[in-house]
Formats: structure tokens, C-alpha cells, sequence
């Protein structure tokens, strides 16, 4: 921290979280990791380490499955790495997507590839052995996964949108620069993970600084209409403004976040502040000046509270906004009018305004596997093969075979039936979505990936019975508060809170611009399907032609909205 940001009245006073002393002796990242490598005891990384790889995209876990049985026989638990890869607007090529997929059958536990609503993949499952080799492959196939953890900037979104693919090249370069522009300057990732040993006269970390940030940061680009990478759960959003087709600037949005603690009322989630349109000149200015004021004035004593959502509002949006007019050598306009209406991926065939076809897939909770009845990782390896161009992944977790000729638009559509990756799905299942949870992630408390596809079936059922199944609601399911899954955002979304229970909260919108407001809390699933019953049924009943579930909850008062989080959320 400088002089000056010591002096700022915006700097919390008081003791520093650990994760500071940990950051600050890291040696700018490099902590005793090597050392950690070579230690053929343990399958972990031990004291600071666990922490510092993740600002190199990695978790540390273990399969909890088993971590029982494990310890009684006296051995520690099964551990592991999850590696999530660096794919700013998720795009891949089909020939990184075959590396990947022979790597994750290879050298991972589980064989799997996990899509993301961070718009990338992650391997489940990487041996202590394997870790280096994992890095130096997709080193060669020209990929990374730096900073896509911890106290950084991490994996920078836009908008898929396959139909318009000329103004998506577009956003897509753009979040290509942001990420390469803000990431960590640190040779740490080279020499630990490539060996490369270059000699650094000195190091800094010039827009980081030598602490990093306070918290994770999130950043976003949206075009509008399609809100699907969720702008309300991220700190920075650049929502695209277009005229005549064409890219003229961006409205900014600041502050975005859903994580919270369980009772905890410090905690809470918060939607994105409007504050008003900037030149695409400015675009990578302005991002900095954000990040740097969110480096000096968040919150480093508390890091519960160390998001941007909590450094806006103690500060205050004037202040904010001002400091970013001085580091950023500009003055912010009005914002222009923008209108969003959608917020799910378009699944099957779209025909691009560029002429040509983009297949949308499918993929629930986002996890590439092979199942008894389709082999959704075979198919989708098979196509890569066929396909001479790109894939996208979404932040919904599917995934987009992009650019498809029309002459060989009916070869790729042969080989997704072939592997039966085009089915009928309900409209209830497309739009309903998971986090992880169990058994890898370490701070699950209640299932979430394994429990949302019975659970749907349960939903689709009770839409049927009540003459709704044409229609939809916006449901997501996270294993613990973290906000992973977006259910803060959702018209019904559970949030975990021990084995078998959750707190059930309603009342968001389709196009997530409001928080959801808790309904039940700690309840069991008969509960929750008892109460999701009596709401779609009255509904179904009471509500208006083409009515959203989410609004009409709000409506008809059962729950109040939430309108401004900081105060009421808990109310």
C-alpha cells in the first residue's frame, strides 16, 4: 500500500487477515511450492502453499466420499487438484478441446471435463505426480490457468450469442486484452510450471500490487439482450451499446456479488450499480482505475467483507465514481438505454447473421462424461474432429460448436445423434443449473450437482400436473453461500446449508436483475417440493397470461423484493 492510500480515510484500519502476511511473503506467488512438489509424502500442499496455488487456478481437494473410510484405515484423504483453465469469452479451438479431452481420460481421476459458469473448463482429479504435467500441456496447446483463483481478476466473460457473430469477434478480442492486461505480471507460474528460469532484475506487480487484491474480482462484457453471463454476480460489467450494428461504447456497472455467509448479516448479495457510458477508448483505463481503487480502499481486515459490493458501499458511489474520473483521465456520460430479455442459451441450430450455423449443446451441470445411455465426451471429441473451427463454452455450462458451413452443417448434426447429444429437453431442465458441491469442492455443505437432475424431474413433474410444463422458472441449486451457482439470481434457488438441507429463496427475476429473497430456510427436499407444489399451483392459478414465476411471487406479496441488499436482504 502506498503512502498516499495509507492517509486515505477509505483504508479499513485494524489487523490484516492472514491471507495478507500469506500474499505479502509469497515471494510474489511463489511461496515453497517447488518444494511441495518434490514432497513425495503427502499427495497436499502444506501451510501457505494450499492458498498460494490457487493464484496458479488450482484447488486443493479430496473425495469426501471416502474421507471417512480413509481416515479409519489411517491414511489421509484421496487428494487431488482442481485446475481451472484461463479462457477469457470462452473460446477453444476443436484441436485444444482433443488435447484436453485425451489429457482428462489420461491423467485425471474422475475423466471428466467440467464446464464452468465462469465460461471455461476444469479437470477434477490431478494427481500430485501429474499436476506439472497438466500445466505443461496446455502450455503447448497455448492455454494457461493463471489467476483464474483467488485474489486476482479472474476468467474475463462476454456474451456467446452465436447469431451475432461479427459484433461477438468483437467483445471476444476485447476480453482477450482485458484479462491479458490485468493479469498477474509475476514469473512465478513460468518458472514453477514451464521451468522457465528467465532472470528478473526486479519484479512488481504494477495494478495488483505486491498484496494483490483484497478479494476475487469478476469481470464481465454483456451484449444486450442476452444476459447470460449473469452481469449482476460480477464486480466490473461493460454492457455493449450498439448503433447501426455497430460497437460504440459501453455502459459501466460496478459492484455486482451473491456470496454471502449463513446468518451472517454483514454478509449479503448485491446487484450491479449503474455508473454511466465510457468510449470503448477508455475501456482498458477504466478497468484499471477500478481495480487499483478496489486494490488500495477494500477492505483487507475482514474478508467477508472484502468484495467490491462492500468497498462500494462504504465508501459511497460519488466517491467511487470520482476516483475513477482522476485515475482513469475521464468523465463519465449517461448511460444509454439498454434492454434485457433473455438470460439462457438458445439450444439446437441457429443460423448466424455471418451465414452460417452454430449447434448449441446441451450439457447438464455442465459435466463431459460418458454416460451408459449417450456418450456425451466421445461425441463431442468426435465432432472436434470433423469440425475444422471453434467451440464456446456459455456461462449457462453448454457448450456452442461454432461456424458450421451449411454444406457440412447436416455431417455434425449426424454425429450429435449418433452419441445422442441432441434430445428433447424440457424448457424446466435447460434453464436450471448447478455448482459442483460434493464430493469434491471442500466447502460444500449439501449436494448440488448430483441432486439437481432427479430434483428437476420432480419439478417437471409438478408442472405437468398443473398445465404449466410449456413454460419455465429460472432454478439453480449451489451446495453452500458462495454464490457459485448464481442461485441469488434465480426465480427459485437453493442454497445449501447441511446434508439434505437448504434455504429456498424466491422472488428473482427471468433476466436476473433481482435478488432473490429467502422463503424456507434449513429445509429438507419433501419440504421444499411441498412448498415449490403450492407455489406452482397457485401460479398456475392465479397468475397472468405469460407471467414469470418470479414476478408474480413478488406480485402477489409472498415475498417482498429485495430492493436495496445492503438493508433489507435480511428482513
Amino acid at each position: 500500500m502506498t503512502e498516499k492510500n495509507q492517509k486515505s480515510p477509505f483504508v479499513v484500519k485494524g489487523n490484516l487477515e492472514d491471507a495478507e502476511r500469506i500474499k505479502y511473503q509469497s515471494n510474489y506467488l511463489r511461496g515453497t511450492i517447488l518444494q511441495d512438489l518434490d514432497n513425495e509424502l503427502t499427495g497436499s500442499f502444506t501451510g501457505d502453499n494450499f492458498s498460494l496455488i490457487r493464484f496458479h487456478g488450482m484447488y486443493q481437494q479430496d473425495n469426501r466420499d471416502i474421507r471417512t473410510e480413509r481416515i479409519k484405515q489411517k491414511l489421509e484423504p484421496l487428494h487431488s487438484i482442481m485446475l481451472r483453465c484461463r479462457l477469457p469469452g470462452g473460446v477453444i479451438t476443436t484441436q485444444q478441446w482433443l488435447d484436453i479431452d485425451k489429457f482428462a481420460t489420461a491423467k485425471t481421476i474422475y475423466g471428466s471435463i467440467r464446464l464452468t459458469n465462469r465460461q471455461t473448463f476444469q479437470f477434477h482429479g490431478i494427481l500430485k505426480k501429474n499436476i506439472k504435467l497438466t500445466h505443461k500441456m496446455l502450455h503447448q496447446i497455448g492455454l494457461d490457468s493463471l489467476a483464474t483463483a483467488n485474489d486476482v481478476n479472474r476468467n474475463v466473460l462476454c456474451t456467446s450469442n452465436p447469431y451475432e457473430s461479427i459484433l461477438h469477434q468483437k467483445v471476444y478480442n476485447l476480453a482477450k486484452k482485458l484479462s491479458e492486461h490485468l493479469l498477474p505480471r509475476t514469473k512465478a507460474y513460468a518458472e514453477i510450471w514451464w521451468d522457465d528460469h528467465k532472470i528478473v532484475e526486479k519484479e512488481e506487480e504494477p495494478i495488483l500490487g505486491k498484496t494483490y487484491l483484497p478479494r476475487k474480482f469478476k469481470i464481465t462484457i454483456v451484449i444486450p439482450p442476452n444476459n447470460d453471463v449473469d452481469l449482476h454476480a460480477n464486480d466490473l460489467n461493460f454492457v455493449a451499446i450498439i448503433k447501426n450494428k455497430e460497437l460504440i461504447g459501453f455502459n459501466l456497472l460496478i459492484g455486482g456479488g451473491l456470496s454471502i455467509e449463513h446468518n451472517n448479516h454483514a454478509t449479503y448479495p448485491r446487484t450491479a450499480t449503474d455508473f454511466g457510458y465510457i468510449e470503448i477508448e477508455k475501456m482498458i483505463d477504466v478497468a484499471t482505475a477500478v481495480i487499483t481503487i478496489q486494490r488500495d480502499w477494500g477492505n483487507r481486515t475482514d474478508r467477508k467483507n472484502a468484495r467490491t459490493k462492500y468497498t462500494l458501499e462504504r465508501v459511497g458511489i460519488d466517491h467511487f465514481k470520482k476516483e475513477i474520473e482522476i485515475r482513469a483521465d475521464m468523465k463519465f456520460k449517461p448511460s444509454y438505454p439498454y434492454k434485457l430479455t433473455t438470460r439462457g442459451d438458445r439450444i439446437g441450430w441457429i443460423k448466424g447473421i455471418d451465414e452460417k450455423w452454430h449447434l448449441t449443446l446441451f450439457i447438464e451441470n455442465g459435466r463431459i462424461i460418458n454416460h451408459p445411455k449417450y456418450q456425451l465426451k466421445k461425441g463431442i471429441a468426435e465432432i472436434a474432429k470433423n469440425h475444422r473451427g471453434n467451440f464456446r463454452l456459455t456461462a449457462n455450462q453448454n457448450l456452442i460448436i461454432t461456424s458450421v458451413p451449411e454444406n457440412k452443417k447436416l455431417h455434425i448434426e449426424s454425429i450429435a445423434m449418433k452419441y445422442g447429444l441432441i434430445n428433447k429437453i424440457s424448457a424446466q431442465r435447460k434453464n436450471s443449473m448447478a455448482c459442483v458441491s460434493f464430493p469434491t469442492c471442500p466447502l460444500a455443505m449439501a449436494e448440488a450437482e448430483r441432486f439437481l437432475p432427479k430434483f428437476i424431474t420432480k419439478i417437471e413433474n409438478i408442472m405437468k400436473n398443473y398445465g404449466v410444463n410449456n413454460r419455465y422458472i429460472v432454478l439453480r441449486v449451489t451446495g453452500c453461500p458462495n454464490g457459485c451457482g448464481r442461485a441469488m439470481l434465480a426465480e427459485i434457488g437453493l442454497i445449501g446449508k447441511a446434508i439434505g438441507r437448504y434455504n429456498l429463496h424466491i422472488g428473482g427475476n427471468r433476466i436476473g436483475t433481482r435478488i432473490a429473497r429467502m422463503y424456507r430456510e434449513n429445509i429438507k427436499e419433501d419440504e421444499i417440493i411441498s412448498n415449490i407444489s403450492k407455489l406452482i399451483e397457485c401460479w398456475a392459478k392465479e397468475g397472468y397470461k405469460e407471467e414469470n414465476f418470479g414476478d408474480f411471487v413478488i406480485r402477489i406479496g409472498i415475498v417482498k423484493p429485495v430492493l436495496d441488499p445492503a438493508r433489507d436482504f435480511w428482513k
